[in-house]
């Protein structure tokens, strides 16, 4: 160790030297670029695609870009409401979600109810207040419980309170 006292000075030295050196050796073979580097962003896409059926001018598929659009922005791109459309019967404010069924019913249809027993998660969404979220808890809460008996055992399902019932109460049906 009497050694390492000796040459103590020198070895600091030389490791001090040796960090320069390999800095001034890297500065010297980075890449730099004049001018700093630009930065090129880009808007996310919002490209929705929606099924408008009933009375609208021109039922369809639909794919349009946006972002924040709603029902009305569906009707308006199936050409807006026919004649004898039930312009009352949606919620026109109502937010479009991708993979959307509109049914915009005639006047003095009484709405089909759906089946909560046998409804796919798609049509289950086209109840208002659910989405796919909730759509998918009915149909694990049916598949890890067995059928509703009643419509009023949809409020077993995590996430439907009473208020979201009273919206499907009569829109709803478990024959």
């Amino acid at each position: 160790m009497k050694w390492l006292e000796r040459y103590k000075a020198i070895i600091v030295f030389s490791l001090i030297m040796l960090i320069i050196v390999g800095g001034i050796f890297l500065y010297q073979k980075q890449p730099w670029v004049e001018g700093g580097l630009e930065v090129v962003t880009s808007s996310p896409s919002c490209l929705i695609t929606f099924y408008v059926i009933g009375e609208v001018e021109s039922p369809g598929i639909y794919t349009i870009d946006g972002c924040s659009l709603s029902i009305r922005d569906a009707i308006d791109a199936a050409g807006g409401f026919a004649d004898g459309a039930d312009r009352d019967a949606l919620n026109l404010a109502a937010p479009l979600s991708n993979g959307d069924v509109i049914h915009v019913p005639c006047l003095g249809d009484v709405p089909q109810r759906v089946n909560i027993n046998t409804a796919e998660v798609w049509l289950l969404k086209a109840l208002p207040g659910i989405g796919p979220t909730l759509a998918q808890r009915i149909v694990n809460y049916r598949h890890q419980n067995g059928l509703f008996n009643r419509i009023e055992d949809l409020m077993k399902v995590e996430g439907i309170g009473e208020a979201t019932y009273n919206k499907l109460k009569d829109l709803i049906t478990v024959e």
